[in-house]
C-alpha cells in the first residue's frame, strides 16, 4: 500500500483476517444470487482492479501504480482476478488478489449489483477448494467480512498456514495453460 509519495508499505496485521473455506457463510438470497450471475476468472483483470479502485473508500490505497504493478503480476500468472457477470454481459462484482500455491491473498472487491461481489467469492472458494490446505487471507477482519466467516488468526498461526499453503500445487482455474 502507499504510505508516501512514491514509497510503498508492506502491511502484516496481528491479527490477520482469514476466511477458512469451510466457514463460508452462504445465506438463502446469496444461493439465489448465484444462480442470477455468470462468473469467469481472469477475463477481466484490469476492469476488476480499476473498478476497486474508483470506489471511494477513506485512505483508498489502490492507485495508479498500484494498478500497474498488479497488472504485471496478472501477466506473470500470479494475480487473478474473479469477475461476476449479468446474463446480458454486464460486469458487476469481482475480486482480485495473489495466488501463490494454494494462497489467495484477497487485495479488493467490488460490486455494482446486489450480492455480485459475494458470488465472486464464493466462487473463490469453490476453487481453492481444490488444494488441500489452501489459504483464503483477507488480511483484516471487519464487520462484514465476520458475517461471511471470517475469522482472525494470530500471526504465528497464519505463518504457520501460509508455509503450508505455498507448497501446495496452484489450482487448476489459475494455471497457466
Amino acid at each position: 500500500m502507499p504510505i508516501r509519495r512514491r514509497r510503498m508499505g508492506w502491511w502484516s496485521p496481528d491479527p490477520r483476517g482469514i476466511l477458512p473455506l469451510e466457514r463460508l457463510s452462504v445465506s438463502r438470497s446469496l444461493r439465489r444470487s448465484l444462480r442470477r450471475y455468470e462468473v469467469t476468472v481472469d477475463r477481466a483483470f484490469d476492469e476488476v482492479v480499476i473498478s476497486c479502485a474508483e470506489i471511494p473508500r477513506p485512505h483508498g490505497w489502490i492507485s495508479a501504480e498500484i494498478v500497474e504493478a498488479y497488472r504485471n503480476l496478472a501477466r506473470r500468472g500470479i494475480a487473478h482476478s474473479v469477475e461476476t457477470w449479468t446474463p446480458e454481459g454486464q460486469l458487476v462484482g469481482g475480486l482480485y488478489g495473489v495466488n501463490l500455491g494454494g494462497l489467495f491473498a484477497g487485495e479488493s472487491m467490488f460490486h455494482r449489483a446486489v450480492d455480485a461481489s459475494k458470488v465472486a467469492l464464493v466462487h473463490l472458494v469453490e476453487i481453492l477448494s481444490e488444494v488441500p490446505d489452501a489459504l483464503l487471507d483477507v488480511q483484516w477482519h471487519t464487520p462484514h467480512l465476520g458475517s461471511l466467516g471470517v475469522v482472525e488468526v494470530s500471526r504465528q498461526e497464519y505463518l504457520r498456514r501460509l508455509a503450508v499453503a505455498i507448497e501446495q500445487r496452484t489450482p487448476p482455474a489459475f494455471r497457466r495453460s
